[in-house]
């Protein structure tokens, strides 16, 4: 009986420290993954991008989404009607 609350005890330190660590390494993977971008970059090459989203991205960044088009529509007509 001893042994089984100081496993569960120890469990228990482990899920603690985890859950206080977990944001800082997902953290420090962030930046990892920017500096890897920022030397790329820096050689003029393109960074390895290893999401879906680069493989969706539209190649013509300077024409807004329809969505944007929409939204930037309804905040122009709530200032005038304001």
């Amino acid at each position: 009986m001893e042994n089984t609350h100081t496993f569960l005890n120890t469990l228990g330190v482990l899920a603690v420290f985890a859950l206080l660590a977990l944001p800082s390494l997902v953290g420090h993977l962030h930046d990892r993954r920017v500096d890897r971008q920022l030397r790329a970059a820096e050689r003029g090459g393109r960074p390895q991008l290893r999401t879906a989203q680069a493989q969706n991205s539209s190649s013509n960044d300077t024409e807004p989404s329809t969505a944007t088009w929409y939204a930037d529509g309804l905040r122009s007509k709530k200032l005038v009607s304001s």
